[in-house]
């Protein structure tokens, strides 16, 4: 035989107070302050923010249904998750952005090492020939403008 239940169920398919307590957790993980839980969007932390039974939170099928609907509507993620993942989302183009002029960077320095070795293989052969004429240096006329 069953106890008699004292408590008045309300349209909820709980107590009031249970109700009270669902709705409370509800509140308090939408907006990203958990008191009693890590704040993920679970039903399982639903459950703990709000002390009752599974088999109790399974009975408030209405505050369920409430929870499912705003899960649906704005995702799972808590309001931290969100602020961590536009984070991401920021860091990610900045780090593609540097990539890119890092790229940039790289092909410069490229051109210009090629250039280097250019101009020394030029002064190398200027070097050789001024040596083969025995160091000679022949002097242009200056040019005098009145």
């Amino acid at each position: 035989m069953t106890a008699p239940h004292n408590r008045a169920l309300t349209e909820d398919g709980v107590s009031a107070k249970t109700a009270a307590a669902l709705r409370a957790a509800m509140r308090r993980l939408f907006d990203g302050k958990p008191q009693h839980t890590d704040g993920r969007l679970t039903k399982e932390n639903l459950r703990r923010e709000a002390h009752v039974s599974r088999a109790t939170m399974n009975r408030a099928t209405p505050i369920l249904a409430e929870w499912d609907n705003h899960v649906g509507e704005h995702g799972a993620t808590t309001p931290g998750e969100a602020r961590r993942d536009d984070e991401i989302t920021q860091l990610r183009r900045k780090l593609a952005e540097k990539t890119r002029e890092s790229m940039i960077t790289n092909r410069r320095l490229e051109a210009a090492a090629i250039a280097i070795a250019a101009l020394h293989h030029d002064n190398t052969q200027l070097r050789q020939e001024l040596a083969a004429n025995g160091g000679r240096v022949t002097p242009l006329k200056r040019h005098t403008t009145r």
